[in-house]
């Protein structure tokens, strides 16, 4: 069997040079609006400004794919953004920037629309994991070079901008010369985000805070940190360590989150990650320090969307997935947008510390947010299996007995059609009519697992192992 690396080189290799620039781009921008000393709110406008372009974007895109061909689409939208990275050096318009940031990420959420779809239809049923596990893996490791490229020019000139549109523009290449077959095209898939709100709470109230707390990071921490008197090559150290570690935890956090139930250990992960974001922001800052703290930041902040992601897939079934995905992106999107604004707006009134401050806000309020719905859901589970609720004129009425799952439905139909009878009594003359335990779903709310088949006279109360 060929290995995933040999068999989509070319898209690994466009995910790399593609993630790199669009991750320079990112640090450059966070670095250059606090060497002008713009106020924090335009900071955090530039990194809203990207992400809604990704959700804006996951619509547009979906169309142009669909109506010339994914390679075409990838084509068109790497000219686009290669062209929005360089009019940053030609226009020191802070809203014509706010622009160019939208358009680029609408360019690159079609560039990612493209690669995932082609990744996930040609891999192999039993391959898709190592594929999808090495497309992560180029992709944090493409972030890193990003980081790790800010530091050649600390004079933040045109440079990183022209090395930039350089990656921008080569990550065409592979994809453009490829000899795999192209993928089918996309065809329109409904989207009922209130449908999946309501089958994965916990995972999607997960994603919009968390998103919230990785788009403070990534927007706000370079400036964050040239604030705290780092120099820009020691910035991008400090975003590089922070990756790195988020890299390195996903294998043991994915290992665990199978010997546990995902809910509880999502809990866990943000009220440590409250904990320790609040140190941060409360701790007189120390650059030897800032290093180890960072580390377990992106241990903790980065995990925190593939665990929510893997709780609402097991949450759904498997035609609902593409209808799921879609629902996270938006979900994660609009968080991501929304919190760099917020943050940046209290870093420019009360001081930088509250990057870090209102992440605790944030991890608190998740972990608060959390308990309540699984405690809800907990309840009304309870409820469900002790009664059923009935109303209206069916209470007097024999057929009100049919909608309880404990009742013979065949005593009520006797009754019904020979009402001077007593159907109880002739329940022992009918062979047919033999008491069996009846069964009915009990879901555990709170563990991973499938729904069990029980007897309802049997004890059926959900635990938290």
């Amino acid at each position: 069997m060929t290995s995933p690396l040999r068999s989509f080189t070319s898209l690994y290799s466009t995910t790399f040079m593609m993630v790199l620039a669009a991750g320079l781009l990112t640090t450059y921008l966070g670095l250059k609006l606090a060497t002008m000393e713009v106020p924090q709110i335009w900071v955090g406008g530039m990194m809203s400004a990207y992400y809604i372009g990704l959700v804006c974007g996951s619509k547009v895109g979906h169309k142009l794919i669909a109506q010339v061909g994914h390679i075409r689409a990838f084509v068109a939208c790497a000219g686009i953004v290669t062209a929005s990275a360089l009019g940053h050096a030609l226009i020191e318009d802070l809203t014509i920037w706010l622009v160019l940031r939208v358009l680029v990420g609408m360019g690159m959420m079609c560039q990612y629309m493209v690669l995932e779809s082609w990744l996930n239809e040609q891999s192999e049923p039993s391959q898709r994991g190592t594929v999808f596990a090495s497309y992560m893996i180029v992709s944090y490791l493409a972030l890193m070079a990003g980081q790790g490229a800010i530091s050649l020019y600390p004079d933040l000139g045109l440079e990183p901008l022209l090395l930039i549109a350089i990656c921008f523009a080569l990550c065409i290449v592979p994809i453009a010369i490829t000899r795999r077959i192209h993928p089918e095209p996309l065809t329109p898939a409904p989207l009922n985000m209130k449908h999946y709100w309501k089958r994965a709470p916990q995972a999607l109230t997960t994603i919009a805070l968390g998103s919230m707390i990785v788009g403070c990071f990534y927007g706000l921490a370079p400036a964050y940190a040239t604030a705290q008197g780092i120099e820009p090559q020691s910035v991008a150290l400090y975003m590089t360590c922070t990756i790195f570690a988020g890299l390195l935890a996903q294998w043991p956090m994915g290992k665990l989150s199978d010997l546990m139930p995902r809910s509880r250990l999502i809990r866990i992960n943000c009220g440590l990650l409250g904990t320790l974001v609040l140190i941060i922001a409360l701790v007189p800052f120390d650059a030897q320090i800032s290093l180890v703290l960072t580390a377990i930041f992106g241990v903790l902040a980065f995990t925190l969307y593939p665990l929510a992601t893997a709780l609402a897939n097991s949450r759904v079934e498997q035609h609902e997935r593409v209808g799921l995905s879609a629902t996270i992106l938006v979900t994660f999107g609009f968080g991501a947008s929304i919190g760099p604004l917020i943050a940046s707006a209290l870093m420019q009134q009360i001081g930088n510390d509250m990057l870090y401050g209102f992440m605790s806000i944030c991890a608190f309020t998740l972990v608060i947010r959390l308990l309540f719905i699984n405690n809800k859901q907990k309840a009304e589970q309870g409820s469900s299996n002790d009664y059923v609720m009935a109303g209206g004129d069916l209470v007097s009425s024999p057929l009100a007995a049919s909608f309880d799952p404990r009742v013979n439905v065949q005593s009520v139909q006797n009754q019904m059609i020979n009402p001077e009878d007593d159907a109880f009594d002739m329940v022992g003359k009918e062979d047919a009519l033999e008491d069996e335990p009846d069964y009915t779903q009990v879901t555990d709310i709170d563990n991973d697992e499938e729904s069990v088949a029980q007897p309802l006279d049997s004890s059926t109360k959900s635990t938290d192992k």
